[in-house]
């Protein structure tokens, strides 16, 4: 390239003294002197200018951005050079009478530029053709949604290694000022509406999803026209998982059941939680159970002084201990195997260990199995919480966080109920204690043990049926790292006394769910695998409420996170909880322990009751 630049330099200050005055007139003229002096400064000027930006230690024929900027700036930096030599520098030195013609000046620095520029330009591209030339033709074609940054990136590097064998035919994507635009080669053919007909008419055997803003709607829909086209469909990984190492861009995922559902991704303070929990003692409840051990992974990255995680089950508090010792373990940690009843050993436990902040996650959540067993779920729910409460006031514990539910809200259900009872519990304890005890509530959570997408992959890996209770039934829905993000922005923004809720967006039909993943294994409804309805269960809803009436929601410093106000807590809180939690360890009947959870929540719901028929409205917030 050195030998190649010096040759190009050289023809042409020939070509642009040649062409100013038509012909080699001016080697006999009084301009031979300074265009002899141009010529032995200019060249080793423009090559220096090359060198400093370290344009021969570039592999051009693999060039990216990187490479032209730094081309770019060399060439800049010569041609002022070149332009301060001939017009300034020249007559300066005595080495010319009067400035250099401005027709050579800038015919010269245009060619030199261009002479340049031009030989690694064509370098990448030859590079690029070989290497496809010698893949074959034997690449299927692509179609890209989405012309976003993931989406260039994806395109350029199917374009640039063949040997994953597809080829870019185009994108689509919604933003109608990128429409039959080319970027980077590749034709943005129009909307994501035209999926159907792009596939036919470029003969696509592959669709590639990159755009991370798409909802559950448009992927219903984009999944749909693929089935039905009989296109593969696959997600690419998120850009800083691929920049970061941790996945590379082969690693094409299928569709997955949260693509369905997805909102925008819920982003917390990381920075705010960081310096919330860092250096803290913190302890987690329920440490093994599905949010309690993602509550665990994300605290551990805060760096705290000790990691507590206290439960029930030995295996999966040891399952979780491993897993944390290996990716953080550098992080000071304690397992506790203890029931969250037990007063005395919880008391021994905050005494001993002093955390400054607890995440309460351990409970009974299964609405079915406790209708059936009164006495479990309000010995778990409501005296295990008040356990953990009463023991978090007297050690002074400065944050509390309970992980409520969504079914406390007008609740049905025994679980809902005595979810109800633990956020008042918490109220109590904040209005007493002025300290940061708040309750988070949300909906369902995608892939926690029990729920119903384990459930249903379970069945339809049996051979089928699917069972749903009902038709009409819908349910809020979030993936465990969201409802965790949601527990940790609680901590950060709770003052005290407060229902933190999460706007999930729409509902989700399980019906629409249930077919959705019927398709995602590669089995058809009806044929392969069968849907049958089952009827609502003791204690089930058709539809689930994020907050009540008489719950003022008001927004916070995130934008998916709101925050509900309450009422004072009844008069008599205290002594109606005890007596409760007495006929319950006392095996009173159900129907004693119902009406004395209906004294407690009078909206509560008794068993038997019509279920509320009309989907809730809007959440409403109030500023």
């Amino acid at each position: 390239m050195f030998v190649l630049d010096s040759t190009a330099l050289l023809a042409t200050w020939g070509i642009a003294w040649s062409l100013r005055f038509e012909g080699t007139g001016w080697l006999e003229s009084a301009w031979r002197g300074p265009a002899a002096y141009h010529l032995l400064l200019s060249v080793p000027m423009w090559l220096g200018c090359l060198a400093v930006f370290k344009l021969y230690r570039r592999a051009w024929a693999d060039a990216s951005i990187d490479e032209v900027k730094a081309m770019l700036l060399a060439v800049l930096t010569g041609a002022l050079a070149n332009i301060s030599l001939a017009l300034f520098l020249l007559p300066l030195l005595g080495l010319s009478p009067t400035r250099l013609p401005l027709s050579v000046v800038s015919s010269s620095t245009m060619w030199s530029m261009a002479a340049l520029m031009l030989p690694r330009l064509l370098a990448r591209v030859w590079h690029l053709h070989r290497r496809q030339r010698q893949a074959g033709r034997g690449l299927i074609p692509v179609l890209i949604l989405g012309a976003g940054p993931a989406g260039r990136l994806t395109a350029r590097e199917l374009a640039e290694h063949p040997e994953l064998g597809m080829r870019p035919v185009g994108y689509l994507d919604n933003d109608p000022s990128l429409h039959n635009l080319m970027i980077g080669g590749t034709r943005v053919l129009g909307p994501m509406t035209e999926l159907a007909t792009q596939l036919t008419d470029h003969g696509v055997r592959q669709v590639i999803v990159t755009c991370a803003n798409a909802n559950g709607v448009m992927m219903r829909s984009i999944v749909q026209v693929c089935e039905e086209a009989g296109v593969p469909l696959r997600i690419m990984p998120p850009v800083s998982d691929i920049l970061s190492g941790r996945v590379a861009l082969s690693q094409l995922r299928p569709v997955q059941i949260q693509d369905l559902l997805r909102r925008a991704p819920v982003q917390t303070d990381l920075l705010a939680v960081r310096r919330t929990l860092g250096g803290q003692r913190v302890l987690v409840t329920g440490a093994g159970g599905s949010i309690g051990s993602e509550l665990c992974r994300q605290i551990a990255r805060t760096e705290p002084a000790e990691l507590l995680l206290l439960g029930h089950g030995e295996n999966s508090i040891f399952e979780i201990q491993q897993e944390l010792q290996k990716s953080f373990p550098l992080v000071p940690m304690r397992c506790l195997i203890v029931d969250i009843r037990d007063e005395a050993r919880i008391d021994d436990i905050f005494a001993r260990y002093r955390p400054n902040t607890v995440f309460h996650a351990a409970a009974h959540k299964h609405v079915p199995l406790m209708e059936g067993n009164l006495p479990e779920a309000i010995t778990n729910n409501v005296k295990g919480t008040r356990t953990i409460v009463d023991a978090a006031v007297r050690h002074q514990v400065d944050r509390f966080v309970l992980i409520s539910s969504d079914k406390a809200v007008n609740p049905s259900s025994i679980m809902g109920a005595t979810k109800r009872i633990a956020e008042l519990l918490v109220q109590r304890a904040a209005i007493a204690t002025g300290r940061q005890f708040v309750s988070v509530r949300f909906g369902n959570v995608l892939g926690s043990r029990g729920s119903v997408v384990p459930t249903f992959l379970q069945q339809i890996r049996a051979g089928g049926p699917l069972t749903i209770t009902h038709p009409d039934m819908q349910r809020y829905f979030m993936t465990i790292p969201e409802a965790v993000q949601l527990v940790l922005q609680a901590a950060v923004q709770g003052t005290g006394s407060e229902v933190f809720v999460l706007d999930m967006g729409e509902p989700v039909r399980i019906l629409d769910l249930a077919k959705d993943l019927i398709r995602l294994s590669g089995f058809r409804e009806g044929e392969d695998i069968e849907i049958r309805f089952s009827g609502l269960r003791p204690g089930e809803k058709l539809f689930e409420e994020l907050s009540r009436d008489d719950e003022q929601l008001q927004p916070t410093g995130h934008a998916s996170v709101l925050r509900a106000r309450l009422g004072a807590p009844p008069t008599g809180l205290t002594y109606q909880v005890d007596l409760l939690v007495q006929k319950a360890l006392d095996r009173a009947e159900d129907g004693a322990l119902r009406q004395q959870i209906a004294e407690l929540v009078p909206e509560y719901i008794a068993l038997g009751t019509t279920h509320p028929v009309a989907a809730p409205a809007p959440l409403t917030l109030v500023a």
